[in-house]
């Protein structure tokens, strides 16, 4: 099983990159952490070092996501054949280890992002169809509640129900492996926005401004 624990390791490590921090510090001469809900995350990111920026730093954990589940899970793909271990659970497992490097980054001291934008890259990697509707989701939360915490975990715990809604209904093709997923993974996203919903009940968070057509 030594391809899958490199397959993880450097899943995590691709996760691990600090994009917002590393923008931060190149752009700004600045640790983001510092300034704004402290968070090392692209909503941060856009709050304080501006749209272009934050932009260029939501593509690239996206790609993270992407890089890990269609690129390195590929590592020892011949070995990996020979056990009784599906693929698509292999690309699950590599995604999955890029969200968590993302949230706890071993190059910031185990203090990332939320996992959102690399969990984005996995779904829409795998499953791109489950992945427009969360996004059409999200997009429809934030224009309306402005807040980007709630428009994230409120896709996060729409994406199992989208799935199984796909599956069972639809006869869309998702693994059992992903079902299981999306729920850790809902639960995964509203405890990295524990803050926000403190924030949230207190009537502390901050919403984006509004958009008019």
């Amino acid at each position: 099983m030594l391809p899958l624990i490199a397959i993880i390791f450097l899943s995590y490590l691709a996760g691990s990159i600090p994009t917002s921090i590393i923008m931060s510090r190149l752009t700004r001469g600045i640790d983001i952490r510092d300034y704004g809900s402290g968070n090392a995350g692209a909503t941060n990111a856009i709050r304080v070092l501006g749209w272009k920026i934050g932009i260029v730093v939501i593509i690239v954990d996206v790609g993270k996501g992407v890089l890990a589940t269609l690129l390195i899970s590929q590592i020892g793909r011949e070995q990996l054949d020979l056990v009784p271990l599906h693929h698509n659970l292999v690309q699950i497992i590599a995604g999955l280890s890029a969200v968590l490097g993302h949230i706890w980054t071993i190059f910031a001291g185990f203090k990332g992002g939320k996992g959102v934008g690399t969990a984005a890259g996995m779904l829409f990697s795998l499953y791109p169809l489950a992945g427009l509707i969360c996004l059409l989701i999200f997009g429809t939360v934030l224009l309306t509640a402005r807040y980007v915490s709630v428009a994230s975990m409120t896709a996060a715990i729409s994406l199992p129900i989208v799935s199984l809604i796909l599956k069972h209904f639809f006869n869309y093709e998702i693994s059992s492996a992903l079902i299981y997923f999306s729920i850790f993974m809902a639960i995964l996203i509203v405890f990295t926005h524990r803050s926000n919903i403190k924030r949230l009940l207190k009537g502390q968070e901050s919403r984006i401004k509004k958009i008019s057509f």
